[in-house]
């Protein structure tokens, strides 16, 4: 692995969320690095770097978001780039990691793409990776270079603090998520209440039973993503039904495929927060709906990383 002090910084861009790059680099007084990420006319991903990173620190901030494998190629090939280009440390600043789902093996047969995902970031070239709230922690241990591991959690905590809620109860939609709610919870100094769920099929869920008193309380649901919206619906609806006096829900990665728009639209939520790690067009956006930047997290976290402060710090 390159490593050492650094005289210099580059910060670059794929295509798969160039408006929070541009923030990132502008919080920073960075222009992006001169670089085009296009394809073929058969599909093919090509890069070409317009500008030196010899011997320059480099990061490369691209979401594994939608289109997942396009995005995830563009990484992998500029990551490639730099490392033929001699730069001095590569490192991949990932807001949202894809294919982190599959983490385990939890039935005969499975994959472990949250692995193979890592051995071929690593594979590529990179020497660091920056990124946020990982499905599960332990991906950390499936990279070979150092992980600085981001939470958003203090960016919704402080959202909701703000809003001087009172009676809050933080509520995890799944046993996955009672780690992160607690934290929250304790930011808040709420107690937490936990959705018992089952799975039968992905991207379904059927709530069983509500861990907790949730009557009369203003209700935080916080996970770490919300795809196709059901869990976090479900659970909504659940809790008001169940005597709730508001619903409101908060999540770091926006997904939001299939029929997520609808459903929350629908749904017992009164407001949803998510933070920006991915794109989401302007059709997709609806009333209910709030973002918060992370744009000035990942500027620290980089600053730190090229100056070898602690990232830790950023984590309260």
């Amino acid at each position: 692995m390159r490593s050492g002090v650094f005289t210099d910084y580059k910060v670059f861009a794929g295509n798969a969320h160039p408006e929070l790059a541009e923030e990132i680099a502008s919080i920073m007084g960075k222009p992006l690095g001169k670089a085009t990420v296009t394809k073929f006319s058969d599909g093919e991903i090509s890069v070409n770097l317009w500008e030196s990173v010899r011997g320059t620190d480099v990061y490369i901030i691209q979401s594994t978001c939608n289109p997942v494998n396009d995005n995830l190629m563009e990484l992998l090939i500029m990551i490639d780039a730099m490392k033929r280009a001699s730069a001095g440390r590569i490192n991949a600043v990932i807001p949202y990691y894809g294919y982190a789902r599959q983490d385990r093996k939890a039935k005969a047969r499975d994959p472990i793409t949250a692995k193979l995902v890592a051995d071929l970031i690593v594979a590529a070239g990179a020497d660091r990776v920056l990124t946020m709230d990982l499905h599960a922690n332990q991906i950390q241990g499936y990279f070979n270079i150092p992980v600085d591991h981001l939470i958003g959690m203090p960016i919704l905590a402080n959202y909701f603090k703000e809003k001087n809620l009172d009676n809050l109860c933080i509520v995890s939609p799944d046993h996955g998520s009672v780690t992160r709610a607690r934290a929250m919870a304790q930011v808040l100094d709420c107690p937490i209440a936990i959705i018992d769920k089952r799975r039968p099929e992905p991207n379904k869920s059927e709530i069983m039973n509500i861990i907790g008193n949730i009557e009369g309380k203003n209700c935080i649901i916080l996970d770490d993503m919300i795809d196709t919206a059901g869990t976090i619906t479900n659970a909504a609806n659940a809790i008001k039904e169940m005597g709730a006096t508001a619903v409101y829900a908060c999540a770091t990665h926006a997904v939001l495929s299939g029929p997520a728009i609808e459903r929350i639209e629908k749904s017992a939520i009164e407001e949803l927060v998510l933070l920006n790690t991915i794109p989401l067009a302007e059709e997709k956006r609806i009333e209910k709906m709030r973002f918060l930047s992370v744009g000035p997290l990942f500027a620290e976290a980089i600053t730190r990383v090229f100056t070898n402060g602690a990232v830790s710090e950023l984590f309260d």
